[in-house]
């Protein structure tokens, strides 16, 4: 059987997600609420419920499945990652079963525009890939090492990347 590279790209953005989330449980609340010293529009803290937020926004778009993080409560931790996980596994789901969605059917947006569920999918990586980058950038002018979570990490980290014999 052929290898679902769609799958794969959604499984690093759960993993790189969830590498993310950890390395921000480490800061304190001064860090997290620190006015960025970067380019970067918002604190840490927001820019992560964002992430976390429009993942369970975008998940619900694409199937219904009712969000699991309510931005505004302040969450914390767990409630992150737990909103994260549940996101995640239900995007997988969709990229590891194609099948168990119709792809052509639209749905007209707030302001609109008419969109088709793949455009959905295209936005969750870049989405997710622009603000964990916005976060790592971030941590790196708070003096910490934000973490390795780009696609040669994750392939080390899943298998599909060997370093050299010796």
């Amino acid at each position: 059987m052929a290898e679902n590279i769609l799958a794969r790209i959604f499984e690093h953005n759960q993993w790189a997600n969830a590498r993310i989330i950890d390395a921000c449980a480490a800061l304190t609340d001064e860090q997290l609420d620190a006015a960025p010293a970067t380019a970067a529009r918002g604190t840490i803290r927001e820019t992560l419920l964002h992430l976390v937020g429009s993942e369970g926004w975008y998940l619900n778009r694409l199937t219904g499945q009712e969000r699991t993080l309510d931005e505004k409560a302040a969450p914390g931790f767990d409630e992150l990652r737990k909103s994260a996980e549940a996101s995640g596994a239900g995007l997988l789901a969709l990229a590891r079963d194609p099948a168990s969605k119709d792809w052509t059917v639209q749905y007209t947006a707030s302001d609109g525009y008419v969109v088709t569920p793949w455009v959905v999918m295209v936005q969750v990586i870049n989405h997710a890939s622009e603000h964990r980058e916005q976060i790592k950038s971030m941590l790196t002018a708070l003096g910490i090492t934000p973490p390795d979570i780009d696609g040669w990490d994750y392939g080390l980290a899943a298998g599909g990347l060997l370093p050299p014999a010796k």
